[in-house]
């Protein structure tokens, strides 16, 4: 395993990075995988952003912060697939997981499966692969697993003995976005009968109406939208 970057690797990479040079040729110059650069840079501001300073006293309060953790928590253990180097695919699934998890309220360990899944290959894994790509245990990923199915990100397709296979649906998007122009009818539904009840000519009243027109307007945009986009996207399945 790589050893990590060091203040004289960091000093090297911004002076580097100023007098023009691309991330294959710092890397070359440390005997470092371009990744790490990459990686080194894009986490600290960008080529026009980075500062070796800084980056090390990010550096640092990282390393404080992962010894605070348990040696396994919240890591990914993806081998390499593709030719694809596995830190890489690693901190994609990380970012991934970390924006489910925070901007649509995925549960975590749901929003790690999904991550892990949507960056394999086939898009389908076994219980056995998943526990040990995201270090849990299986009665940690079994809720995780059934959120998944319950909400049609992931299927599952019966093997031999109990290895069945967690599949990622295809069309997990698209139904999601559909669950969610339904939610929007339901709260304009509400919205204009209360502006009904107030009355449209009373403040309250008027307001709850535009709301509801509001919401209409974006949930007909948004379906019409996504079915532009499915039939582009998914036209081998309309025929189903």
């Amino acid at each position: 395993m790589a050893s990590r970057l060091t203040d004289t690797d960091r000093i090297c990479i911004a002076t580097g990075l100023a007098e023009g040079h691309g991330y294959a040729e710092i890397a070359r110059q440390l005997e470092r995988p371009t990744s790490t650069i990459s990686r080194e840079v894009g986490r600290n501001g960008g080529p026009g952003r980075y500062s070796a300073e800084l980056a090390h006293l990010a550096a640092r309060r990282r390393a404080r912060r992962d010894r605070r953790r348990p040696a396994d928590a919240e890591t990914f253990d993806i081998p390499s697939e593709s030719g694809r180097d596995p830190e890489v695919v690693r901190a994609l699934a990380e970012r991934i997981a970390a924006l489910l998890n925070r901007d649509n309220r995925t549960p975590r360990t749901a929003a790690r499966t999904l991550a892990c899944l949507l960056l394999t290959d086939t898009g389908s894994l076994t219980a056995a692969e998943l526990t040990a790509r995201l270090r849990v245990s299986p009665g940690a990923l079994s809720p995780a697993l059934k959120y998944l199915i319950a909400r049609g990100f992931v299927r599952r397709v019966p093997g031999p003995g109990r290895r069945a296979q967690y599949v990622l649906e295809t069309e997990s998007w698209f139904r999601s976005t559909l669950l969610a122009c339904q939610g929007a009818a339901t709260l304009a539904a509400a919205t204009r009968e209360g502006g009904d009840l107030l009355g449209p000519a009373t403040p309250a009243g008027a307001r709850l109406h535009d709301v509801a027109v509001f919401i209409d307007h974006v949930r007909e945009e948004l379906l019409r939208m996504t079915e532009q986009l499915r039939a582009i996207l998914l036209p081998e399945d309309l025929g189903r």
